[in-house]
């Protein structure tokens, strides 16, 4: 599933990428792609729709952050849901706090 998500989550920041804009590897960060940080806010907003999930609260650094760690969040947050959804009603509540 992670080679999928990295593929989705590359799609979703190559619709934002500027023309000419390099090809997207793990190891760059959204500077390193041409993304500024209005498309980099934005990037994330369609990442949390596209999954379905919410991103923690956090200050990215556009320039030092790879895509790689963004992928890495995705599939954080994607085995939190899976384990909040798994969860017994109370201890899912738990979970989320």
């Amino acid at each position: 599933m992670s080679q999928d998500t990295e593929q989705q989550v590359c799609d979703i920041i190559g619709k934002h990428c500027p023309p000419g804009a390099p090809t997207i590897l793990p190891s760059f960060t959204l500077t390193d792609i041409g993304i500024d940080s209005l498309n980099a806010m934005e990037i994330l907003f369609d990442i949390e729709d596209h999954f379905k999930i919410e991103l923690p609260d956090r200050d990215p650094s556009f320039d030092s952050d790879s895509v790689q760690g963004l992928v890495n969040a995705v599939t954080d947050a994607l085995a939190a849901k899976a384990s909040a959804a798994q969860a017994p009603s109370g201890q899912a509540d738990e979970l989320a706090s």
